[in-house]
C-alpha cells in the first residue's frame, strides 16, 4: 500500500504545476448493506472538469470506484461516499478505512438524503474515540478558492433544516467533511437529471472545488 502523507505531496506538486496529464483520479466508495453507493453518477466528472477549469487541477474525470475495504483505496488521495440507503462496513473494511485516513487520505462524505443514521455508526467503527463536530463557517474549508461565509449551500430542499457541514479531526487534521441537508453531489449533476439552477450548480460546484483543493492544501 502506498503512503499517502508523502505521496500526496507529490500530487499536489503535479497537481499544481501546469503538467498536461492527469495526475490522479478521485473515487467513489463502495460499500455493503444495500445502500445505493452508486448515486450521482455524473457527479465527480463535472467536479473534476470544473476543477480543473477553475482551481487548475489535473484530476481524470473518468469515473472511478473503489471498495471501502480494498488496497487500491489508497491509490486515490480524495475518495467520495453518497447514496440513501443502509451502509456497513466490516471490522476489516473500517481498518483499511482508518489506515488510509490516518496516512494522509481525505473522505468527503455527502448526504444524499438520509445518510445520517446509517453513516454515523459506521464511522464510529472506523475511529472509535471521536465524533463528528460542526465546523465554523470560519473553517478553511469554506474559504479556499471560493468563499462561503455562511457555510454549505443549500442546494437541494430535503427537509427544510439548514445545510450544515461536520468533520472528523484526527490529530488536528480534519480527515473527514460530512456534507449534511445539502445535496453538494446532485448539484455536480448533469443539469438534465434535477434540472438544478445554473446558480444552484455553480454553488455546487464551487463548494465542492473548495474541499478538493483543502484536501490537497493541508
Amino acid at each position: 500500500m502506498r503512503f499517502i502523507t508523502a505521496f500526496s505531496v507529490l500530487i499536489w506538486i503535479l497537481n499544481f504545476s501546469g503538467t498536461n496529464d492527469y495526475s490522479f483520479k478521485i473515487a467513489k466508495v463502495k460499500y455493503k448493506g444495500g445502500g445505493d453507493w452508486y448515486a450521482n453518477k455524473t457527479a465527480l466528472p463535472n467536479l473534476a472538469k470544473f476543477c480543473n477549469a477553475n482551481i487548475k487541477t489535473n484530476i481524470n474525470p473518468e469515473d472511478a470506484s473503489v471498495e471501502v475495504g480494498s488496497p487500491e483505496l489508497f491509490n486515490y488521495p480524495w475518495i467520495y461516499l453518497t447514496g440513501h440507503g443502509n451502509i456497513v462496513f466490516s471490522d476489516a473494511e473500517a481498518l483499511n478505512l482508518k489506515k488510509y485516513l490516518m496516512a494522509g487520505g481525505f473522505l468527503h462524505i455527502d448526504d444524499n438524503y438520509g445518510l445520517k443514521p446509517f453513516i454515523v455508526p459506521q464511522m464510529k467503527k472506523v475511529f472509535p474515540e471521536l465524533d463528528f463536530a460542526e465546523l465554523p463557517f470560519t473553517h478553511p474549508i469554506y474559504h479556499q478558492a471560493y468563499n462561503f461565509n455562511k457555510g454549505l449551500p443549500k442546494i437541494h430542499q430535503h427537509e427544510g433544516k439548514p445545510a450544515q457541514g461536520f468533520g472528523l479531526i484526527y490529530q488536528g487534521r480534519l480527515v473527514c467533511f460530512f456534507s449534511y441537508e445539502c445535496d453538494l453531489g446532485n448539484g455536480w449533476e448533469d443539469q438534465s437529471i434535477y434540472n438544478d439552477s445554473e446558480d444552484k450548480r455553480l454553488e455546487a460546484l464551487k463548494m465542492g472545488s473548495n474541499i478538493v483543493k483543502y484536501a490537497f492544501n493541508r
